[in-house]
């Protein structure tokens, strides 16, 4: 079985995130950039199918700058066996709707039998680019799985609904996305960081994929920083601190 995971280099969460006051775009040299957590959770998903059947193998698949291979280099470093990188100057800017057809072309060209991705990545938070390739690529999706099973022919898991749980399941070749529920990713060990030089880390280009360099891009007409958080009112109970917090609580419609 070949299983191809989806990652993505992500603003630190940690740290503030900031947008760019020129172009609108997020401003990616503000804070340092990691491996998006959700992906790595995928990724597990992916090596414990590795672990439990040598024969299968995993490839991790990003598109994004050059730098995004530190990214890759970790997937890698966790037991991945090799990875595609899609970088190219036209692909700056890129909104979701491109994303997803350059990544379903990508995926298409490398051949899969299950393609794995997280529910929603830490920046963008759009949550639609799984379901956007499953339609480019005419696969049933699973969304947002809190559990996945992997047999040989088909894939199965556990969504979260409103009232409680629904198990569904889809025949190979297909594609789901996982949510932080489903598995807390390995750390990489010494071996595998001083494996992973070696393993293959291909770059891919848009003219490699057939698609068209010269796609518009989305234009951010307008930006504005969220306003200052202003200092809180403190209240010292003189015996009416309940009576103030009740009267606070009220002008908010709180209660």
């Amino acid at each position: 079985m070949k299983i191809i995971v989806l990652v993505k280099q992500v603003p630190d969460t940690a740290e503030e995130r900031r947008l760019d006051p020129v172009s609108g775009r997020l401003d990616r040299d503000a804070t340092d950039c990691v491996a998006d957590e959700i992906n790595e959770r995928a990724l597990e998903v992916a090596l414990r199918c590795k672990d439990a059947d040598k024969k299968t193998e995993v490839v991790v698949l990003t598109m994004g700058p050059a730098d995004a291979n530190q990214a890759l280099r970790k997937a890698l470093s966790m037991g991945a066996d090799s990875a595609l990188h899609v970088v190219d100057d036209g692909l700056e800017g890129a909104d979701i709707a491109r994303t997803a057809v350059v990544l379903a072309a990508a995926a298409k060209q490398a051949g899969f039998d299950l393609l794995l991705a997280g529910n929603e990545s830490t920046d963008g938070r759009g949550g639609v680019v799984p379901a956007m390739i499953a339609e480019h690529l005419g696969l049933p999706l699973l969304p947002s799985l809190n559990s996945v099973k992997v047999e040989e022919a088909s894939v199965a898991g556990e969504v979260g609904i409103e009232n409680g749980a629904l198990d569904v399941r889809a025949s190979l070749p297909a594609l789901i996305s996982v949510t932080e529920r489903v598995a807390e990713a390995r750390f990489p060990n010494f071996k595998g960081i001083m494996t992973a030089k070696r393993k293959p880390l291909v770059k891919l280009s848009l003219g490699d994929l057939g698609l068209d360099v010269a796609a518009p891009a989305t234009s951010v007409l307008a930006t504005s920083e969220s306003p200052a958080r202003t200092a809180g009112k403190k209240v010292y109970d003189d015996g009416t601190a309940g009576v103030e917090l009740a009267d606070f609580l009220a002008a908010g419609r709180l209660i």
